[in-house]
């Protein structure tokens, strides 16, 4: 019987690497130390599980992982060690983030500059009908 022998990894890949080092190469942020306090602070999930910094991740897994209040669903494709380019390291994920809601579907924010006191009337009576359009609470 002839043997097969497995395929050759791209330059710069191995067969596991660890998440926080991943992260970082694949640009999901910016510094390697960034990635790894995410994964202290449990921001970061694989498959189901809590990722700690040095869990390894193998192509085919899936890293959840929580960036500026929102969450991104990524598969890796590639594992890779060195931070590449954005088209190279678009090529090692998939993104499967469901896209966001459309926007009229959270409702509007009310922002206030610090410092600026208690609302007056009209700022309250402004702030009541921005939360609630219809007007029918409190009547």
């Amino acid at each position: 019987m002839a043997s097969v022998d497995p395929p050759t990894p791209a330059p710069g890949a191995q067969a596991s690497v660890r998440v926080d080092s991943w992260l970082w190469a694949v640009r999901v942020y910016k510094t390697r130390s960034q990635a790894t306090a995410a994964c202290r602070a449990g921001h970061v999930r694989v498959g189901d599980e809590r990722a700690k910094a040095s869990q390894a991740v193998r192509p085919g897994d899936e890293v959840r992982v929580r960036v500026a209040g929102a969450e991104r669903i990524l598969a890796v494709r590639r594992t890779l060690v060195k931070r590449v380019g954005p088209s190279v390291a678009a090529e090692a994920l998939t993104d499967l983030t469901p896209p966001p809601p459309p926007r009229e579907a959270a409702p509007a924010t009310v922002v206030r500059d610090r410092g600026a006191g208690r609302p007056t009337k009209r700022d309250r009576r402004e702030i009541e009908r921005l939360r609630d359009p219809d007007g029918v609470r409190g009547r």
